[in-house]
């Protein structure tokens, strides 16, 4: 008698069918069809769909890199595989969602996520390169090759409208820390609708790669090189300058700019920045710590719009560049010279006087202000809504009172390490200022009753404190 027919069939080991598929994966790649950049480190798993991760990844280089990976199959014909094949499942819940709906869900991944997203299937692949996902590229992760992954990036994205990118318009790569010249290039030769610019702690960017996406990115409004140490200024290359027009020659079109923690930036260099980026409404400037006094009458000579102005920690700030600030008046509405140390109640006197729709001050820090100066603040600058003056040890109960007299809508107070304040100030300002929101009373001598005082008249008030007895 004949064996059964079974036996005969010769049984392929799970090696061998993962090399059949392998097989059938690169013959449908074809160089004609663009393919989604995958952004992951190797180390990590692959984007899970319910079946297990993606096997995509490389660990050739052990660093992360942008791969190239082709729109997902829609199946698999190998005769092969259909003798190993698995019975199918029932469409997954999140298949039935319509497109316009996964395109909303796909719009809150960051970009390395959304490449995953991209290999699940063709379906996924074709969402998720949807025009309107990619008006923003957001990459995270300090060991990210991040000049390859915008090469790839850019390059997928200008398939339509070949070596420029018309639908990018801003790009965050903060604390990016591999990002170099090469990847800002790669953004100013690609990206000339660019609007928003996020280098945040990419400390090894210049100013030439800065000057070329400011010459070559026309529309750039908001730009943060905060913590990029070798930024001293802001500047059109001397190329663009010379192809623009005497007229526009030295205008950018930056109006938020975000220079906290650039050491090296001197007067000399804020004056060039002011100088071009005559549109600034907001600048900052924390622990710029060369910076003086001229730097501020540069900045107030050529950007006279400025609203939001930050010199905390600028510790060569004095009265005089407050009297140089006071020169922007009602425009100003939000300024901070916290830990200026050499700002006393005179350059308060200057910004109250003159700029009375200040909505916010911080102070903290300055030893000389006393309850002169914030008297003088209370009375003029009435809409006051946001106040620090921590660490002022000259300050006391009577300057809380006029404070409490004259600004109603007050909304925060930070009184922290005050040792002239008492209960009795708090109560004042709390049957005073009923929008109280914050109330930051932390190592300050009040008993329990003033805090309980303050809970029962500004009821949405969050106090922080240092009393163990008062919860």
């Amino acid at each position: 008698m004949d064996k059964p027919y079974v036996t005969r069939i010769r049984k392929y080991t799970l090696s061998e069918v993962n090399c059949k598929v392998y097989d059938s994966d690169l013959s449908m790649r074809t160089l004609s069809t663009p393919s989604p950049a995958l952004i992951c480190p190797p180390n990590l798993p692959g984007f899970q769909n319910g079946r297990g991760s993606s096997t995509s990844s490389s660990s050739i280089t052990g660093e992360t890199v942008a791969m190239v990976h082709s729109p997902p199959p829609t199946r698999l014909t190998h005769p092969l595989i259909r003798l190993a094949s698995r019975p199918q499942k029932e469409q997954a819940s999140i298949d039935r969602l319509p497109d316009h709906s996964m395109v909303q869900i796909f719009s809150f991944l960051p970009t390395n996520q959304l490449c995953r997203c991209a290999r699940v299937c063709r379906r996924w692949y074709n969402l998720a390169w949807d025009p309107r996902l990619w008006r923003t590229i957001r990459l995270t992760g300090e060991t990210i090759n991040v000049d390859r992954a915008l090469k790839v990036l850019t390059r997928r994205l200008c398939q339509d409208t070949p070596n420029v990118c018309l639908m990018l318009e801003t790009v965050t790569v903060s604390g990016c820390r591999r990002l170099t010249d090469r990847g800002l290039y790669t953004i100013a030769q690609c990206c000339p609708e660019l609007r928003r610019l996020e280098v945040s702690g990419c400390y090894n960017i210049s100013n030439e790669a800065v000057f070329d996406v400011v010459s070559l990115c026309p529309n750039l409004e908001h730009l943060d090189v905060s913590g990029c140490s070798k930024v001293t200024c802001i500047s059109l290359t001397r190329e663009a300058s010379i192809k623009l027009s005497p007229l526009h020659g030295k205008q950018i079109s930056i109006r938020y700019l975000d220079m906290t923690d650039c050491f090296v930036l001197e007067d000399e260099g804020l004056h060039t920045i002011a100088a071009h980026c005559t549109q600034l409404t907001h600048l900052y400037l924390r622990r710029c710590v060369r910076l003086t006094d001229e730097g501020l009458r540069y900045l107030v000579i050529y950007c006279a719009s400025i609203k939001e102005l930050s010199v905390s920690d600028c510790r060569f700030v004095s009265d005089f560049g407050l009297r140089e600030i006071a020169k922007l008046e009602s425009r100003l509405r939000y300024l901070s010279i916290a830990h200026c140390g050499r700002v006393t109640d005179v350059g308060i006197r200057y910004v109250a006087k003159y700029c009375s729709k200040l909505r916010y001050l911080n102070a903290r820090g300055c030893e000389g202000i006393t309850d002169h100066g914030v008297e003088y603040l209370a009375k003029n600058c009435t809409k006051l809504k946001s106040l620090d003056i921590g660490k002022c040890p000259l300050v006391s109960d009577t300057g809380l009172e006029c404070l409490a007299l004259n600004c109603f809508n007050l909304k925060r107070l930070s009184l922290k390490s005050c040792e002239s304040i008492t209960g009795q100030g708090l109560q004042i300002v709390a049957a005073n200022c009923f929008d109280l929101q914050t109330l930051n009373v932390q190592d300050c001598e009040v008993s329990v009753e003033a805090l309980r005082f303050v809970k029962r008249h500004c009821k949405r008030c969050v106090i922080e404190h240092t009393n163990p007895a008062f919860f």
